[in-house]
């Protein structure tokens, strides 16, 4: 049950919201059982639990199904380090960020970000370094909240690491080499390199009943209403461009390039994952990835880790690809490759650019984020080792994702040392 109280928390904030924080700082995690809106997330006063029928298609249900995705569906476990990681810990920022015209003009001090937002965690690190930590709608750290689309870029740095280890030969290598149910489709016969920058030219859109592609794909792979993510060979087998010519945003692309790296490792991805990031980076909880009825890992999305290990993944990557303690766990080049601009915003039609897998800041100073629906992203600005993890409940059609941007680049601008 949610306290009484909570409830008027957030409306006795906001009138406040341009006046100075509150004091003393809290340093450590923050938990609210409140969070704005609420009467679009409960129902009697309670975050309803969620079911296969309503996770991610209710609003209502949103709360519980984010942080509980791999109790709805099946998943395999990518196991916690024996020697997790330790974080040191700041008082947060003293800063303020102008709010976005969608969200409401304004100057706002960091801690009132979250009253404005419907976000189930944010975490701000530098470093190994956390600074902030904050969950509301009754979410705490130890909720695996799911990834969507940040899941994409995952999938990418093990592609990476499996082509530096040559169970991948080529990024010119075909599909259906490594998959020969994929042969004689057009994803079959399009080079690994396209996929990895979404521009395929295979045609990823509703069919003749309007719906949904990513309804289309999420039944065929999360709901297990096929075989297996191969089946989206069948389902999208139209080629309009020629590979590599023009950026098209697809989910099927990343599906596909998991099940290459399923048959390249000959093993679960999620174990793959386990041995070459999640314990080497001293990850302190299991993590999950949903996978098909094949068993194999849905590589477009449904990763879910605890906020705290999101940030782990952030550092890293902030980090080049390092630990802290100097260990090389994604090869550099690839990281590198990974992030860099393969298309421009012009390009993608996109605020952000694309990079493999990766969408790529605008202002192309090496800054980078991993991206899903409704408000799931893990920002990284490599040049201050900054990271920024978000996870939400927006409602697909919210544009509130400026409000998030406009915090990132008041992070970036703040003077940290």
């Amino acid at each position: 049950m949610i306290r009484a109280s909570a409830l008027l928390l957030p409306t006795l904030l906001t009138i406040a919201a341009c006046q100075e924080p509150m004091t003393p700082a809290i340093v450590g995690p923050e938990f609210s059982d409140s969070g704005p809106s609420l009467e679009r997330y409960t129902e009697d006063g309670r975050y309803p639990r969620a079911d296969r029928t309503n996770w991610f298609f209710k609003l209502s249900h949103n709360v519980d199904g984010f942080s509980r995705a791999d109790g709805i569906w099946p998943s395999r476990t990518i196991a916690r380090s024996e020697t997790p990681s330790a974080w040191r810990r700041l008082p947060p920022p003293y800063l303020y960020y102008e709010g976005s015209m969608e969200v409401g003009r304004g100057r706002y001090p960091l801690a009132h970000y979250m009253l404005r937002n419907p976000a189930t965690g944010l975490l701000i690190a530098r470093g190994d370094t956390i600074v902030y930590e904050r969950y509301q709608y009754g979410r705490d750290d130890t909720h695996r909240l799911t990834s969507f689309s940040m899941a994409k870029t995952v999938a990418a740095i093990l592609v990476g690491i499996a082509l530096s280890e040559g169970a991948i030969r080529s990024l010119d290598d075909l599909p259906e080499t490594y998959v020969p149910a994929l042969a004689g489709s057009e994803y079959g016969r399009t080079p690994l390199r396209h996929l990895l920058t979404m521009t395929s030219g295979v045609e990823f859109q509703p069919d003749q009943r309007g719906q949904s592609p990513y309804v289309r794909l999420l039944a065929l792979t999360v709901e297990q209403r096929s075989a297996g993510s191969v089946e989206l060979a069948r389902q999208y087998n139209t080629r309009i461009h020629p590979p590599g010519r023009r950026w098209h945003y697809a989910d099927s692309e990343t599906c596909i390039l998991g099940l290459v790296l399923h048959a390249a490792i000959r093993r679960p991805i999620a174990d793959y994952m386990a041995e070459k990031i999640w314990q080497p980076m001293g990850a302190e909880a299991d993590a999950s990835w949903l996978i098909d009825r094949s068993g194999v890992e849905v590589a477009t999305g449904f990763f879910n880790a605890t906020l705290r290990d999101y940030a782990r993944l952030g550092a890293l990557l902030a980090n080049g690809g390092r630990t802290a303690d100097g260990r090389q766990l994604v090869p550099e080049a690839w990281l590198n490759e990974m992030t860099r601009m393969h298309f421009h915003p012009g390009e993608t039609k996109r605020w952000y650019g694309y990079g493999y897998q990766t969408w790529i800041f605008p202002e192309n100073d090496g800054s980078f984020a991993l991206q899903g629906l409704q408000g799931q992203a893990i920002f990284i600005d490599p040049k201050r080792r900054l990271v920024m993890v978000h996870t939400a409940v927006r409602p697909s059609r919210d544009p509130g994702g400026s409000d998030t941007i406009a915090l990132w680049q008041a992070l970036k601008r703040h003077t940290w040392d």
